[in-house]
């Protein structure tokens, strides 16, 4: 069932979208080479329970930690781990929720660690344009395939590719809620958006195929060629007249 916020509500998702942009921001200024991804998860723990709030992640269907670390063909949903260290050169995914006051906030980046290779960089900005890409025709009454169109059309015109497994969704008092928020689509098709709708528009963009492989802890995704790939994440409402980004 989709659930359209009240003013009242979407202030306090503005509460958990800040201290969600705020871990994001954190973790981006210290990530570097030689710390391990453990270090990562524990800062975000720290910040996050610093300002009352609690990981979204840790605990969810039993995911054991508070961020999602991806690095290089990782998609999303790395676990943190001590013996994981971070090198130059890598491109490393940071997917967080935030839970504050009831209410989520959900956001991911793709950091570059270091000397990274002109085939990243050119993934991990085309990554995060696909995302402003999907919300700039966006208001009350957009057809939800319009965001999956924009994502997989900005994508394929740079040579990627738009992973399908994996899909954005709706987001309240639940992490996940309705609508799934396809990534590819068609123009026209689907519900319409309504004002006052919260979602979470999170392209996936691989260089290369866009099938995938889900390992055997449960969560990890990795590409299928092994290629790398490039997350970028933002919770928003929909208004009137666009979109308010709630954790940016």
């Amino acid at each position: 069932m989709i659930t359209i916020k009240t003013d009242a509500e979407i202030q306090l998702m503005r509460e958990s979208g800040r201290i969600t942009k705020e871990v994001l921001d954190l973790i981006g200024n210290q990530i570097r080479p030689g710390l391990t991804t453990k270090d990562l998860d524990k800062i975000a723990y720290d910040y996050i329970t610093s300002c009352g709030a609690y990981p979204s992640f840790l605990g969810y269907s039993g995911y054991p930690a508070s961020i999602c670390a991806s690095i290089d063909d990782v998609v999303v949903h790395g676990i943190p781990s001590n013996e994981q260290v971070i090198k130059d050169g890598q491109i490393v995914s940071i997917d967080v929720g935030v839970v504050f006051n009831g209410w989520q906030g959900d956001a991911a980046r793709t950091f570059l660690v270091g000397k990274v290779s002109e085939e990243k960089r050119k993934l991990v900005k085309v990554t995060e344009e696909c995302f402003f890409k999907a919300i700039e025709n966006l208001r009350d009454g957009t057809p939800l395939g319009n965001i999956g169109y924009a994502v997989q059309s900005h994508a394929e015109a740079n040579g990627y590719s738009v992973v399908r497994a994996l899909v954005g969704h709706g987001i309240g008092k639940e992490m996940h809620e309705d609508p799934s928020v396809p990534n590819y689509g068609k123009m026209g098709t689907g519900i319409r958006l309504k004002k006052g709708m919260a979602i979470a528009i999170e392209p996936m963009i691989n260089a290369g195929v866009y099938q995938v492989d889900f390992m055997p802890d449960g969560w990890t995704v990795r590409t299928r060629d092994r290629k790398p790939s490039a997350h970028y994440e933002n919770t928003v409402v929909i208004t009137d007249n666009g979109v308010e980004i709630l954790t940016l």
